[in-house]
């Protein structure tokens, strides 16, 4: 049997004859294990442990001089090192602590070792702690940081304990009962906040996600299948003795489990906010430094402007939610439908802004993603876009009038959080028997019926029950298919309840009024198309369509494009196709385009760049290489572009454009990264419309033209 060479350092010394230096071969050999190479030994797939354990047995780590552990690339190769667990080489860590230890611990932040502090790879920095002071220093913040985790996690535990035997259907309704009682009498005059950072709402909305995801992982499978008996259970021995309290054993236990409750929801949130704001903050936010005095770890800021972007991301991202709103509030007011009551006369206003908020969510779908006028849900049926979009909204709309909004006038009278729930109930009930109850289900026929009103269409006037059916399923998390794959640890990624809303048990369906009320549904509905559909058949092609309508944009300015260009394999052989290029006045641009998904954390953030836009800026070097050498032999793509050449090649300049807004007017490789929402705007130019003169970001189209 033959020996199984090193991939890496035969290719460390092809890329030294290519390159001829010792640097960029380095940089070169560290991308490739980046990026996961190789794929394959022969027929077999290599694994990512195969790979750590063949690249950091390399052998052309004694070649490198120190210099070059300080580049960004060998600190996120080395960063790798420490996020993983079956190879060490405690020698080379010695090395670099000694030449270059700031590169050291940026790995060590970058790695996210503070929250796995259980890994080998805490050892090895432990065993070289002794003759390198800045990582002796460093290993005892790492140790303040594992106390307090720990504390932490002792906590949860201890919380979790007191719930464990209740169900998910159980936790439901505690949580509907904490949204009730702490959530919703606010909620109808929110406050954002002006940094751009989460809400304490959005806090505790991922806090109960996170304890719903636990619950998940540990019941067993015939709690994620809810029968009447079951509810009538949860609901007397979790809700009736609140509303009627007694001394009764029952209620006793009822409010005690209503208070472990807020225990439990307390420390999960203390947890995700020393994860938030201590933990990635240490370990993505290179703006600051912690410094360890005694016990107590202290921030100091070291560059404001480095901090700045992640606030103005979130303040960015609240003025671009409202230039879809208002371009969808004029493509309304100048349709047939405006002048036509949407629904019941009494229901009329509020349908009508469902309907603008649908279009709102499209308008961006269709321009920003490329999304078409149907998409598949998880089973493969098509399903109306705009139809699956108005679903959400007119039930947000029935949920915040018929639930929250009748409750806050309910708690403004009586001042007294269960008195106004219990009326709500009560008048519910009373008056229209409906269910007013904190939280809503139904079994799957029932729910279609009630919604097919809302397909109603030229096509289909009466409703459509089957587009119904696919549009529920659009918007539903089956929670046993989920709790499986918590249970299992399976790959992939989880809906949270706000991009889902429609949760699944056996052939119920629960809806949560004061979530489904308030939520953000453009988000949802991105991150359910982009996040967790982001492997659909249509995905590609919507990459397509974002390249071919910024190209019809960039036509319309007056630039000449060209796209999808495949270079000559027979000279750039591994360029790849280039998305889009384009001309004007003598200046030509080389566009990567990317499209993902919304983003909530700086760690998110970080991956984003250190991955989808590394590798972007890598692919950008080789095409506008390949565009350059193309148009200095002149020929078709030089016509294409309508450029006249006499000599020289004109200024050539590449661009990043993402979906994602994160890391906006950085440089990857040396190229520009914009969000594809600032370019079309500043294409578009709404300089003749009030509402949208404005530019959330700055990039006006003779800034563009300028570059």
């Amino acid at each position: 049997m033959c020996p199984v060479l090193n991939f890496y350092d035969p290719y460390f010394r092809q890329q030294l004859t290519a390159q001829a230096s010792l640097h960029a071969a380095a940089e070169a050999t560290a991308s490739a294990y980046l990026d996961g190479k190789p794929k394959l030994r022969g027929k077999y797939k290599v694994t990512s442990a195969e790979r750590d354990i063949d690249f950091w047995s390399s052998r052309f780590f004694e070649e490198l001089p120190s210099e070059v552990w300080g580049s960004d690339l060998m600190v996120l190769a080395l960063a790798r090192y420490f996020a993983q667990e079956r190879v060490a080489n405690v020698d080379l860590l010695a090395r670099i602590a000694t030449d270059s230890p700031s590169a050291l611990r940026n790995a060590v932040r970058y790695s996210g070792l503070v929250l796995c502090q259980h890994s080998p790879r805490r050892t090895d920095f432990d065993q070289i702690a002794g003759a390198h002071p800045e990582v002796a220093e460093l290993c005892k913040v790492l140790d303040v940081f594992e106390l307090a985790h720990r504390d932490r996690l002792t906590a949860l535990e201890h919380a979790r304990s007191a719930l464990r035997e209740l169900t998910p259907f159980d936790l439901l309704i505690h949580a509907s009962l904490h949204a009730f009682e702490h959530i919703l009498p606010h909620s109808l005059a929110p406050s954002p906040r002006s940094d751009g950072a989460a809400s304490a709402d959005e806090v505790t909305w991922h806090a109960i996600n996170d304890i719903l995801l636990w619950k998940l992982a540990t019941a067993p499978e015939s709690a994620l299948k809810l029968h009447e008996a079951d509810i009538g259970r949860s609901l007397g021995e979790h809700l009736a003795p609140l509303l009627s309290p007694s001394s009764t054993a029952q209620s006793v236990v009822a409010h005690e489990m209503r208070a472990a409750f807020g225990a439990l929801l307390e420390a999960q949130i203390e947890l995700n906010e020393f994860v938030s704001l201590s933990a990635d903050a240490f370990s993505y936010d290179d703006g600051i430094r912690f410094v360890r005095n005694g016990a107590v770890l202290e921030i100091e800021e070291m560059e404001p402007v480095a901090r700045a972007p992640w606030s103005r991301d979130g303040r960015k991202l609240a003025r671009l939610h409202e230039y879809w709103f208002y371009r969808a509030l004029d493509e309304f007011a100048g349709s047939e439908i405006a002048t036509h009551t949407i629904g019941r006369p009494e229901n009329h206003e509020a349908n009508r802004l469902a309907y603008i908020r649908a279009m709102r969510t499209r308008l961006q779908l269709t321009e920003v993603y490329g999304v078409a006028d149907t998409v598949t849900t998880d089973a493969g049926d098509s399903v109306d876009l705009f139809q699956a979009l108005l679903s959400l909204e007119l039930m947000s709309a029935f949920f915040l009038h018929d639930f929250i909004g009748e409750y806050v006038k309910h708690l403004d009278d009586s001042a007294d959080w269960v008195t106004a729930l219990e009326k709500l109930i009560v008048g519910g009930f009373g008056q229209t028997l409906e269910n007013r109850l904190p939280l809503t289900w139904s079994d799957r026929e029932a729910k279609i019926s009630r919604i097919t009103g809302w397909t109603v269409s030229s096509k289909t006037p009466q409703g459509s029950p089957r587009m119904a059916a696919r549009i529920l399923d659009f918007w539903t998390s089956d929670w046993a298919l989920l709790a499986a794959q918590v249970r299992n640890s399976q790959a992939g990624l989880r809906p949270e309840l706000f991009e889902r809303p429609i949760l699944k048990f056996g052939q119920r369906l629960v809806q949560l009024p004061w979530l489904v009320g308030m939520q953000n549904n453009s988000t949802a509905a991105i991150n359910n198309l982009r996040r967790l559909g982001a492997r659909r058949g249509e995905a590609r092609e919507e990459t397509q369509r974002i390249e071919t309508r910024l190209g019809t944009a960039l036509e319309a300015r007056g630039f000449k494009v060209m796209l999808n260009w495949h270079p000559p394999t027979e000279t750039h052989g591994n360029a790849g196709e280039v998305d889009l290029i384009c001309a004007r006045d003598g200046t030509v641009f080389v566009i990567e385009v990317k499209s993902t998904f919304v983003r909530k954390s700086q760690r998110d953030a970080w991956l984003h760049a250190t991955t989808t836009l590394r590798r972007a800026g890598q692919q950008l070097q080789r095409k506008v290489a390949a565009v350059l050498e193309a148009l200095a032999r002149g020929g078709e793509l030089a016509g294409c572009l309508g450029l006249e050449l006499t000599g020289s090649v004109p200024p050539i300049h590449g661009w990043i454009v993402d979906t994602s807004i994160e890391r906006d007017h950085e440089r990857f490789s040396g190229f520009l990264k914009l969000s594809l929402e600032e370019l079309l705007i500043a294409l578009r130019d709404d300089s003749e419309s009030p509402r949208l003169s404005w530019r959330p970001i700055g990039l006006s189209q003779a800034a563009i033209l300028a570059v």
